[in-house]
């Protein structure tokens, strides 16, 4: 046991963030090897799980009862890593925050030293690099290794910073650092180190210990092809996200789909088959509103995506939402007709014009999101409305 633990009656100095999902299997290993790597540090473990269905926040708990420096925040109805380590280390006093995985695969014996340096003072961030001297990738297979570094070549779009290893989830940073920055990070996708740095109005002071990636021995991986959409959204939003919001502009990239399905059935039922211009734009407009309904469940609302029952109920609610835009949509589409201008710009400029009220009204809807400002000079966040699920 810890000997200066919370339990002992003292504050902790380091809290170590480790978001879960599926990881019951893991939690003994991972605190044994904390317990040793940690040993004299006063220190805590804050598991931010996203109501895992295998029972890892009650595992969490059950094990609290005899390690109370461990807890667990669980969440119900949200999802992604970034926003779990956010809400971890914002559930903490301690001055030095970590973050790490509860796979295995970060190395927790360097943690000590990453103490060390940020105990000095001169760093904001010390950073687990796989990419340094002396790390390494472990067993990565060339295709990740890959999509590793065209990631760390994307970063650089977005941070001035020249970070051996932007895409690390294993780092350890100030309190202080973490105030100045929250209020403007993303919190979208698994990035929570890049969001954090290009967050930074001034240039970050970090340093980089090195640590080699091990192999993960019980769950699931948790990649896939939503790891690179919000990493994508993510630099989308630090480029773009002071001009326009970023899920409105994610909103318009789902709507080409629409769009192109939108014309298409425009220029098979109308130019080729010779409906009428209004049965035609009714038969385009419907089967537009399906798959742009079907994209954004999927992709720009993917956090809080509709399954089951609960698809179909939001498509009522998306046709019902949309259908003032689609109203405004077909009437200036028949108008601009009448008015001898070509049918395909005609088509477009209806959907264009529908589109906006179609995302305003589903936000609030559909999806039941709000934006609010989390400070006056403009920070800002999303969070469910009151009641959603």
């Amino acid at each position: 046991m810890c000997d200066n633990s919370p339990a002992s009656g003292f504050p902790p100095e380091l809290a170590i963030v480790v978001p879960t999902f599926k990881e019951r299997l893991n939690l003994e290993p991972l605190l044994d090897r904390l317990e040793r790597a940690l040993d004299g540090i006063r220190y805590e473990v804050v598991f931010v799980d996203d109501d895992s269905p295998d029972g890892t926040a009650a595992a969490v708990r059950e094990i609290a009862q005899q390690k109370p420096w461990v807890r667990v925040v669980q969440r119900i109805g949200r999802r992604g890593l970034a926003s779990a380590c956010l809400e971890g280390m914002l559930a903490t006093p301690a001055p030095y925050l970590a973050v790490m995985d509860a796979d295995l695969q970060h190395d927790e014996s360097i943690l000590p030293e990453m103490l060390r340096l940020i105990r000095t003072g001169q760093y904001d961030l010390v950073i687990g690099s796989r990419n340094i001297q002396g790390g390494g990738m472990g067993e990565f297979s060339p295709d990740r290794v890959a999509l590793s570094n065209l990631g760390r070549r994307i970063s650089r779009i977005i941070s001035r910073h020249d970070l051996s290893d932007p895409m690390s989830g294993f780092f350890l940073l100030t309190r202080s650092f973490l105030d100045e920055v929250v209020r403007r990070t993303t919190h979208v996708g698994f990035k929570i180190l890049l969001d954090l740095v290009s967050s930074s109005a001034r240039p970050v002071r970090f340093t980089e210990v090195p640590y080699r990636f091990r192999n993960r021995e019980f769950g699931e991986s948790k990649l896939d092809i939503n790891v690179g959409i919000e990493y994508l959204y993510l630099v989308a939003d630090k480029m773009f996200g002071n001009i326009l919001p970023i899920r409105f502009v994610l909103y318009c990239l789902m709507g080409l789909g629409g769009l192109a399905l939108h014309l298409s059935i425009l220029w098979i039922l109308y130019s080729q088959l010779g409906y009428s211009l209004e049965s035609a734009l009714l038969v385009a407009i419907s089967a537009a509103l399906v798959l742009n309904y079907t994209l954004n469940n999927l992709f720009t609302y993917r956090q809080r995506r509709r399954r089951g029952l609960r698809f179909l109920t939001g498509l009522v609610f998306y046709a019902l939402v949309c259908s003032l835009g689609n109203l405004a949509n077909y009437s200036l589409a028949a108008g601009l007709v009448e008015r001898g201008i070509w049918w395909p710009i005609a088509g477009a400029c209806g959907l264009a014009v529908g589109s906006v009220w179609n995302f305003a009204a589903s936000e609030i809807v559909t999806w039941r999101v709000q934006r609010y400002n989390l400070t006056p000079d403009g920070g800002r966040g999303d969070v469910p409305a009151p009641g959603s699920k």
